[in-house]
C-alpha cells in the first residue's frame, strides 16, 4: 500500500454486493482507502469494470458458503 492523495492509500479490496438475490464478491479490486474511516473509492473505470463482471453470465472463479443473520432477533 502507498500514501496517494494526502491521505488516501492504494490497495487492493474485496467489493461485496447482493445482484438478483445473490450475494456475489469481487476479490483484488483497486480502490483507494481512507484508513481513519474505512470508506473505498473507485476510479471510473473500476465502477465500469465491476459492472461488467457483476452483470455477465460469467462464471465464477470460485463458491463460498455464507451465513446468513436476522437483525434483531
Amino acid at each position: 500500500m502507498r500514501p496517494v492523495e494526502d491521505h488516501l492509500i492504494e490497495t487492493l479490496v474485496a467489493y461485496s454486493i447482493e445482484v438478483r438475490g445473490r450475494v456475489v464478491i469481487v476479490e483484488n479490486v483497486p480502490a483507494r482507502l481512507d484508513p481513519e474511516t474505512g470508506e473505498r473509492f473507485f476510479s471510473p473505470e473500476t465502477v465500469d469494470q465491476l459492472r461488467a463482471i457483476l452483470w455477465s453470465d460469467r462464471q465464477p472463479d470460485r463458491v463460498i458458503e455464507t451465513p446468513v443473520f436476522r437483525f434483531g432477533g
